[in-house]
């Protein structure tokens, strides 16, 4: 049964003035000494990388991670809202009430092959839950080194909560929120030590939100039951284990669209709180995850240590979507000129994803030919099956529907039954990662994966099956120098690798039939700062990935047997700067980060027309920024005001819609201090501070051009008890 939750009507004003009067009147008259102030710290050695125990200021490349006291501040519930403080990193068809897709220097990451967990592969076809992660972390730039196969964008780690290190420090917080729209969160976070030798570890987290967000006619609920521990079973063997489990149930979201042909086809105005394709018959989306590992750490003679451990993930989908598909008469990839839209009722039931995963490494330090070498061998077998349901639903609801409300239901039903694809991946790597001291202040990074992958996928009624089996080498040199105690400049050159096939429908004439491997090659040269209240870093990257395009007279979906031919045609060619900083000055916390980005298509012979064109939604300029003050004469208290930009970007080929550009502020108070001798950490955030009305993002998918709008003014009301 379906809870649904009447909207509470609030004024973000007031709702603001309210919290700043209670807290006037009950915490700041007890306020004592905070439990914790903002520092600027070393980042912890990132585990993305490749390099393990090496800090990001080290590292030949481009490495951002976000902490949990960052995660708690902008109350993340999903990886979006994290990783939207970097600017590298933006929206890339980002339903609502779906998994996330991110798109990192202007390339969409693979939800199946770019995500880590612990640094084990999984599958982001899912809702990702945050409330037991203790950082995100984020590899930017082609990541062959460290992932056989993935798309060129870069590669997100999620690293787990786990226990204290200290046997004293327990860990006893109570999380309760409210907003954007009707959300309230309830969440537990416990942690400690204990046995005679304080040898075990545990941390527990559990989250429950009833969902009722600023889109009308979304709600659903969320859950999630974490659990981690370990156990030192004496000071060179550790045993870790964790596994969390979530729960996602919510009514789905669709797009907007262009109105009709011409160059002023955006719809106005934006309206980002409407479900335009609710309808009575929509049902909720379901996505269900079981997630655990198995850790063993042994540490061996002469500082070599040796790591295994087992990873498995099973996610369970139905997938539901009322959504709005074009309009009934041409053109068909957007809407009507006066609004009207078809409308569809998608249903796929019951989908299952499954991964495996298993990594054993050796590493450790040798010198050898007169040299320190730092060196990381790795083994890894890693296996993904997909099993779909033999069939979905796709049945037209009504063809004028349309952006201001309404349903004409067809005269006679259209329904359809596709098959689905099964697909069953299994992939054996191999890494080498050498970390040669050339000098004191000189070293030298190699790596190189080989990678056995087979891959076959199959329709459920058992025709259009394909095999694809092959091994691939991704090589990777760097070097770097450190010029000051306090600056170090880096040069590298590496590979990433995609393997595809041309999609199982009769109109190829290469159907099912694998393409060459798509070897994308990325340059990258970067200057790093790091000091005791400033860390800075300066990069500039070149990367080229081979484009795909389908030849012949006719290939719409539904052409003719034999028309088309999928093939490579020229490259995405993506070019940039990222610059980011994060400083102090006295009570003052600034950090920010931006990136020009230049990209187009060239070498396209197919389509030749798009050479020199940017893809669609890729901005050029990306800006982020922060400021954030801390007040002496009250502790604990801070109070800051967040950036974010996003430069125009193209919504066509070949750039004759274009979507404006948008800022976007969003305020944010925080204050930890003592209530009735409690410790808690008070938060109080408005995003989209002037209530600004402009489309977020552009995506081109499935044949339809897509406009997603962004947020209104929201409020966000959170308090951590610290028990």
């Amino acid at each position: 049964m379906r809870t649904v939750f009447k909207k509470a009507v609030i004024s973000p004003i007031q709702s603001a003035v309210a919290l700043c009067i209670a807290l006037t009147s009950t915490a700041f008259a007890q306020a004592q000494t905070a439990d914790h102030e903002v520092t600027i710290t070393a980042q912890p050695p990132s585990r993305v990388s490749g390099f393990d125990g090496v800090s990001s200021h080290d590292l030949p490349i481009s490495v951002s991670g976000i902490n949990r006291d960052t995660l708690q501040d902008i109350g993340a519930v999903r990886i979006t809202d994290a990783l939207r403080l970097d600017a590298s990193v933006s929206d890339s068809y980002n339903l609502p009430a779906y998994w996330d897709k991110l798109s990192v220097r202007g390339f969409a990451l693979d939800n199946r092959y770019n995500y880590r967990r612990e640094g084990l592969p999984i599958s982001a076809e899912t809702l990702i839950p945050m409330e037991n992660k203790e950082r995100i972390e984020l590899l930017k730039g082609t990541s062959g080194i460290q992932s056989g196969t993935s798309a060129p964008g870069g590669l997100v780690n999620y690293v787990v909560k786990r226990a204290p290190t200290d046997a004293e420090k327990t860990i006893r917080d109570v999380t309760f929120s409210y907003g954007a729209g009707n959300n309230r969160l309830a969440a537990a976070d416990l942690g400690g030590r204990f046995g005679e030798a304080t040898e075990f570890g545990y941390r527990f987290n559990v989250a429950h939100e009833d969902l009722d967000p600023y889109i009308r006619d979304t709600q659903g609920h969320r859950d999630l039951v974490a659990l981690a521990m370990d156990w030192r079973i004496d000071a060179r063997t550790r045993i870790e284990w964790e596994f969390e489990q979530s729960h996602h149930e919510q009514i789905g979201v669709n797009f907007y669209s262009l109105l009709g042909a011409g160059t002023n086809a955006l719809p106005s105005p934006v309206d980002g709180t409407r479900n335009i394709t609710r309808q009575p018959v929509s049902q909720p989306g379901v996505f269900d995850g079981l997630t655990s590992t198995l850790r063993l750490r042994q540490q061996l003679d002469n500082g070599w240590v040796w790591n295994t451990q087992y990873g498995t993930q099973h996610l369970r989908a139905d997938d539901r979507l009322v959504y709005a598909s074009g309009c009934d008469t041409a053109p068909t990839d957007r809407f009507c000129s006066n609004g009207n839209f078809q409308i569809h009722d998608y249903r796929s039931d019951n989908e299952r994803r499954n991964s495996e995963a298993i990594q054993t490494e050796l590493r450790g330090q040798m010198q050898w030919a007169g040299l320190e070498h730092n060196l990381k061998l790795s083994l890894m077998r890693h296996r993904q099956i997909n099993r779909m349901p033999l069939t979905h639903s796709d049945n037209l609801l009504g063809t004028t529907n349309s952006v201001y409300g309404g349903l004409t239901p067809p005269n006679t039903p259209n329904n359809q039954t596709p098959t689905n694809t099964n697909i069953s991946d299994y992939n054996t790597e191999f890494a080498l990662n050498d970390q040669v001291r050339l000098t004191q202040k000189t070293t030298a990074w190699l790596g190189l994966r080989h990678t056995q992958l087979s891959r076959s996928s199959v329709q459920t009624d058992g025709s259009a099956a394909v095999q694809d089996t092959r091994g691939i080498n991704t090589p990777w040199v760097a070097l770097s120098h450190q010029i000051t105690p306090r600056h170090t400049v880096y040069a590298s050159y590496g590979y990433g690798l995609e393997a595809e096939v041309a999609p199982s429908l009769n109109n190829y004439t290469n159907a099912g039939q694998p393409l060459p491997v798509l070897r994308s090659t990325q340059r990258e040269m970067g200057l790093k700062s790091q000091s005791a209240h400033t860390t800075w870093q300066a990069t500039w990257f070149d990367i080229t990935r081979p484009a795909i395009a389908d030849a012949g007279i006719n290939c719409a979906y539904n052409s003719a047997a034999n028309t088309c031919t999928r093939q490579i045609d020229g490259q995405n060619h993506h070019q940039g700067i990222e610059l980011s900083a994060l400083t102090q000055v006295n009570a003052w916390d600034f950090s920010g980060s931006a990136m020009w980005l230049h990209a187009e298509r060239d070498q396209a012979t197919v389509q030749a027309n798009l050479n020199g064109q940017r893809p669609i939604n890729v901005p050029q300029t990306v800006v982020r920024g922060m400021a954030q003050y801390r007040f002496a004469d009250t502790p604990g208290l801070r109070s800051g005001l967040r950036l974010s930009h996003e430069g125009q970007r193209n919504v066509t080929e070949t750039g004759d819609i274009v979507l404006p550009a948008w800022t976007t502020l969003d305020a944010t108070t925080h204050y930890d201090t003592r209530v009735n001798d409690l410790a808690s950490s008070w938060t109080l955030a408005i995003n989209n501070l002037t209530n600004k009305h402009y489309w977020r993002e552009s995506p081109h998918q499935y044949g339809q051009y897509f406009l997603n709008p962004g947020a209104p003014r929201t409020l966000r009301i959170a308090v951590v008890f610290h028990l």
